[in-house]
């Protein structure tokens, strides 16, 4: 049996979280983190297009070189 015939009626389903019946929360954990990735990473296409004018590290200062 190959498993083109072991799957061939297979229809996947689309599964809703339900919070009665999963009780957690790391739903919604996971969908702050997706949307601070996409904040982001808007941030970063931002700072790409200006020509990376925008740096995010701090000046060197001279008075620490030895």
């Amino acid at each position: 049996m190959s498993n083109k015939d072991l799957f061939k009626d297979y229809k996947p389903e689309i599964i809703e979280y339900n919070e009665e019946v999963d009780g957690s929360d790391e739903h919604k954990i996971r969908e702050n983190r997706l949307d601070e990735k996409a904040n982001l990473l808007e941030k970063m296409r931002k700072a790409k297009a200006k020509g990376n004018q925008t740096t995010f590290r701090q000046n060197i200062r001279s008075e620490n070189l030895s």
